[in-house]
């Protein structure tokens, strides 16, 4: 029932790309034969999806070498090997959240404003608060007005203590007590919301990296995940903001927020493509409840499904 409603979760949360890519496709291939027309086409529609013109490339091209060979021959077959193909591209990626040997596993949280950021960190709480272990918050989000408020709030609504400063705080200075109470309480993971990025902005970015440096120096091997979150609808402009983060801080996870709103849910294939850092976790609706793992085969059936 748990697997069922996760997958349903997906669907749902890929409709408008289903409606898009899946049943576009589905028109163009279904019941017809392959031609080198309808290739052109299929890959227009791919880089379309936000797809990524390196992937929608690569893969109608090795669908163009099973066509002149004989071996694919209908749309039928030409859409299962594109879903057989996309679900390859993730066969080595790291699935889940990755957890210390010893307390506090530390995630910091990473991103733009209005990506859904602390939002997202209130999904990522519930989530590790599900599986069993103790979550502790920092709110390091100073810049914004409201952000610790709104963290907060989210604290009090899932039993999660916050750790804040005073207005306009140094986020380091958040981040280094909030690495103190989760040493000091022995929680099982310290989750920090950091003030939101212009990733355009070179001195924004290295205050992130301070952010990082000071918890790391109070908690060895600290942060254990660096989480992004990127907002789906922004299409490409997710995956030049992915580049500038994993420089600045290394970043070794994905959440993709905001799924429910686009009909671009293939920009975690160009994500992937450009960073190799993959995707954790999927928010897909507005509530603490609508977060999912990523499952790269729930995933690519959920984008064909119309």
């Amino acid at each position: 029932m748990i697997f069922r409603a996760a997958v349903e979760a997906i669907k749902r949360g890929l409709a408008k790309t289903a409606a898009t890519l899946g049943s576009g496709l589905k028109t163009l291939l279904h019941g017809k034969s392959l031609s080198e027309e309808v290739l052109a086409e299929l890959e227009s529609r791919l880089i379309a999806a936000d797809v990524g013109v390196r992937a929608a490339r690569e893969i109608v091209e090795a669908l163009r070498v099973e066509y002149r060979a004989g071996r694919v021959e209908r749309g039928e077959d030409a859409l299962d090997f594109l879903k057989k193909t996309l679900k390859a591209r993730w066969k080595e990626a790291p699935t889940g959240l990755r957890y210390a040997a010893g307390k506090p596993t530390v995630i910091l949280v990473v991103g733009v404003n209005g990506a859904g950021k602390t939002t997202s960190v209130a999904k990522i709480a519930k989530t590790i608060r599900d599986s069993g272990r103790t979550v502790l918050l920092g709110a390091a989000d100073t810049f914004r007005a409201g952000a610790v408020e709104q963290l907060k709030t989210w604290g009090q609504r899932l039993g999660v203590e916050v750790v804040a400063g005073g207005a306009n705080a140094d986020p380091a200075a958040v981040a280094f007590d909030a690495a103190e109470a989760a040493l000091s309480r022995g929680v099982d993971v310290l989750l920090i919301d950091t003030a939101g990025r212009l990733h355009t902005q070179d001195h924004l970015m290295r205050q992130l990296t301070k952010v990082r440096d000071v918890v790391r120096r109070k908690i060895p091997d600290a942060p254990h995940e660096v989480l992004l979150v990127l907002d789906a609808t922004s299409g490409q402009n997710a995956i030049q903001q992915a580049q500038v983060f994993k420089q600045a801080v290394d970043v070794t996870g994905i959440f993709l927020a905001k799924l429910d709103g686009t009909a671009r849910g293939g920009v975690v294939v160009a994500i992937r493509d450009a960073i190799d850092v993959p995707v954790k976790l999927v928010g897909t609706g507005e509530t603490p409840e609508d977060v999912q793992p990523f499952d790269p085969d729930q995933f690519v059936e959920a984008m064909f499904s119309a």
